[in-house]
Formats: C-alpha cells, structure tokens, sequence
C-alpha cells in the first residue's frame, strides 16, 4: 500500500517538473527573441540619434506656408511704417515751410536731421541685434519711432521739430533691421520672390502719407496728420507678438531649444515636418564684430556694398526732391534759372506758395537674373534718365521719365538690401546691414542740399552729381565679388 500511494505522487512531480521545464524553455526562447530583436533595433536608433541637420536645413524641409504669409504681411508691414515717416517729410515741408517761415537751406536741413538719427543708430542697432537678438532691436525701434513721431506733433519751434525727427529717424533705424529678421526665415529658393515684394509695401506707406496729405492737411493741418500717421505704429506693435526671434541668431547664440522651439511652431503652422535628428550648429563668441566686415573675405564687398548705399540713397531722395523742385518752383525746360525761378515761396502780403507734393507710385519687379548684375543694369540706367530730365519735354513726357527713374531707384533700392541680408553671415548680418544704412543715410543727408538748394541756381548742374553717382556705382556693382543668388544663408566665416 505504501509503494502504490508513492508512485502515483512521484509520476505528479515528475509531470509538474516537465511542465516547468517546458515553460522556462519558452520564456527562454522569448527572451533570446526580445534581444534579437532589440541588437536589430539598436544600430537604427543609433543611427537616428547621429543625425543632425542646421537651421538652414530646417528652413528648407519646411518650405513655404502660413508662417511665411504671415511673416510677409506683418514685416512688409513694417515698410509701410518706415515709408510713411521718411516721406511724411514730402508732405509736412511745404507746411512748415509755410507756418515758420523757413529759407531752403533750413527745409533741407529737415530731411538731414531724420538721417542723421538714422546713422547714428544705424551701427548701434546691428550691433545690438546681432548680439543681443533682431527681434528686441526692431520692437523697440517701432515703440520708439511712433513715441517721437506723436511728440514731434505737438512741436513748439522750429528746433523742436528738427531734433524730434531725429530721433524718429533713430527708431526707423531699428525698424529696418527687420529686413534681416524677414531673410532668415524665408528659404533660398523663394527669398527672390519674396523680398522684392517688400517695394509694394514701401509704395503704400507713401501712397497713404500722401492721401493722408491731401485729406487731413487742409482741413485738419499738417499736425494733426503725424498723430494719425502714427496709428499703423501702434497696431504693429500689438501684431509683432506672432513674430518669433530669429532661429538662426539663437543657434549662434547658444539658444539650441529656443530655435528647436521655434523651428517646430514654423513646421507646424506650415503643416510640414523636421529634419530627422538634432539641431546642430557651433556657437559663435564674436558676435557683432566689425572685424568680420573688414576680414579679407568680406573687405572689398563691404567697402563697394557702403558706396552702393550710399549712392541707392542719394539717387533715390534726390529723384524725389527734384522732382519737388522741378515741379513746385517750375524749373522744368531751364538750364539757369532766372530771378523769378530762384525763389518761389517769398512771403508777399501773407501769402505763401506752397504747393503739396506728389510721390510717383514705385513698382517692385521680381528680378531672378543675378543680384549683381541687376544692380549694374539698374545703376546705368537710373544715370541715363537723371540726364534726360533736363531734356525739354511736355507735362505727360515729364511725368513719364519721372515714373520710370522712380521705378528704377526703388528697384535698386530692394535690391542692396537683398544683396547684403543674403551676404554677410549670421554673426554679423544685422551688424552690415546696419552699417550698410548709415552710409546710406549720408547719401540721404547730401541729397537735399543738391536738389532742393542747388536746383534753383542750375538743373543740369544739379542733375549731374546724381547721374556721375549712379555710373561709378554701376561699375562698383560690377566689380563685387560674391553673388548670392541661390545660396544658403552664411552661419559663420
């Protein structure tokens, strides 16, 4: 009895014991499975995580999209701002002219002061955005611009008024940095439609001072037209919050998650996706560095790229206010104009001869052909126009040479500063550009004296600076030595 009870409970555990076995075999095997399956697995994702790509590299994956509608119609809006205070000076001069009883040389010295603060802050600017971030650097110049812009309204003087206005011009500067801003959003293959498009922007800022001009200075007066002028400031300043900082400024400044965090809000707003990866790029100490504008990579291209400014400058303001003069003081078929010519705006019994001033519409061409050459072309033939427009011709002919010269300076205008947004690197892109415009506002500041002052004693004498100005530059334009046309956007030297 006591065999039989054992064997049946010895069969159980032998039984049990298989059972165990068979499952540990099975657990087994699924293990060696699992690791298989991990050891294939791993080299994927250690080749996933090795990855990298630039901001560059992201900006293209990205493309074109919703971001970059907004970001077009939020900067170009910013030309809208800048535009309404530098030719808001075409509508309030005659005025001032009036109410202070100024001498040309004074009307003139208007326009100077605006460019004066614009060079001052120029440099200032670039260097403050290249090492302190372009998004700080153009928000404030919007505050500060419309704050002085409103005070130069309720100006007592004379002097009041000149010094107001610089410090306008001191906030445009900041403005302006955000062509920079704009660039190092937009991909390589569509900066050259784009940014062009930047010109019609500037044509409705002047469009709208001179409908603002013609609307309210009559009945309300010239003051009154500033404050409401500032109106499109104050606006942007609440709009500017949907535009990021700059990805590609973070990445050189060591911000990797500030631009990973920018670059992914782009993506999706664009419905696109990243580059597989990490975002990699060096970071850069000299930031905002002079030196770099005046290494032996970017030495010659600085110096002809400062003249181009300076010439884009003093051919586009001087087509503008010879254009004020020719027609205001009628000057338009003389060579020496004679005593009744000189001066148009004596103050015989109360009366004063102030005649509002028209701005052509400036068109903006998309151009794809090369930015030095189409800086060349545009050059030589902005020359050759300054010269016919002493040709006696009737009103409409007039009006026709007129509008093809304003075309011309606009165009070369937009296209210097495509040209030096896309040339110089990150590290001192914003720095160049701010130079670039200071040397520009030179030009801005000589070009009065030449159109307004010297066009009374002879057209063709003053005529003449501007066409020289335009031919040297031509050759300037040819002589550089990068072209940018297709090319990523520089990180560093």
């Amino acid at each position: 009895m006591y065999l039989q009870t054992v064997e049946p409970q010895t069969a159980e555990r032998k039984t049990s014991h298989f059972r165990m076995s068979d499952s540990m075999k099975t657990q087994l095997v699924s293990s060696i499975h699992l690791q298989e399956v991990e050891l294939q697995e791993k080299p994927a994702d250690d080749k996933q995580d090795n990855k990298t790509f630039t901001v560059e590299d992201a900006v293209e994956k990205i493309g074109f999209g919703r971001f970059h509608i907004l970001l077009f119609v939020i900067m170009g809006s910013s030309n809208i701002v800048e535009a309404m205070e530098i030719m808001l000076l075409a509508v309030v001069s005659p005025e001032i002219r009036c109410e202070w009883r100024l001498d040309d040389w004074q009307v003139a010295l208007v326009s100077t002061m605006v460019f004066l603060g614009f060079m001052v802050c120029g440099v200032l600017g670039g260097y403050i955005a290249d090492r302190y971030g372009r998004w700080k650097v153009v928000f404030g110049g919007f505050v500060w611009s419309a704050y002085f812009s409103l005070l130069t309204s309720f100006a007592p003087s004379y002097g009041w008024f000149i010094f107001l206005r610089a410090m306008v011009g001191c906030g445009v500067a900041g403005v302006s940095q955000g062509f920079v801003l704009k660039t190092e959003f937009i991909p390589a293959k569509h900066r050259a439609t784009l940014l062009p498009l930047a010109t019609i922007f500037w044509m409705l800022g002047s469009m709208l001072i001179i409908i603002l001009g013609m609307l309210v200075v009559p009945t309300l007066g010239w003051r009154w037209m500033i404050r409401i002028s500032v109106t499109p400031s104050i606006i942007l300043i609440f709009l500017f919050k949907f535009i990021p900082e700059s990805a590609r400024y973070n990445v050189s400044a060591g911000k990797t998650e500030a631009a990973m965090k920018t670059l992914h809000w782009i993506a999706k707003m664009n419905r696109a996706s990243l580059p597989p990866g990490r975002l990699v790029e060096p970071v850069t100490s000299e930031r905002g560095s002079w030196r770099i504008l005046l290494s032996p990579l970017f030495r010659r291209t600085s110096v002809l790229l400062w003249y181009s400014w300076f010439v884009a400058s003093f051919i586009y303001y001087g087509s503008v206010l010879s254009s004020s003069e020719l027609l205001e003081k009628n000057l338009l078929c003389v060579i020496d104009a004679d005593k009744e010519h000189q001066v148009k705006h004596r103050h015989e019994d109360g009366l004063c001869y102030c005649i509002p001033f028209v701005v052509p519409a400036n068109i903006a061409l998309l151009n794809v052909f090369g930015r030095k050459m189409t800086l060349t072309v545009l050059q030589l033939l902005a020359a050759f126009f300054f010269m016919i427009l002493n040709i006696c011709s009737t009103m409409f002919g007039f009006t026709v040479l007129l509008f093809l010269l304003r075309s011309l300076v606009s165009m070369n205008f937009n296209v210097v500063y495509i040209y030096t947004a896309e040339v110089y690197p990150t590290v001192a892109r914003s720095l160049g550009m701010g130079f670039c415009t200071s040397f520009s506002r030179i030009g801005g500041m000589i070009a009065p004296f030449i159109a307004q002052v010297l066009m009374s004693q002879s057209v063709i004498l003053a005529l003449c600076p501007f066409a020289v100005a335009c031919v040297l530059c031509a050759l300037g334009n040819f002589l550089m030595p990068i072209e940018t046309k297709g090319r990523a956007l520089l990180v560093r030297m």
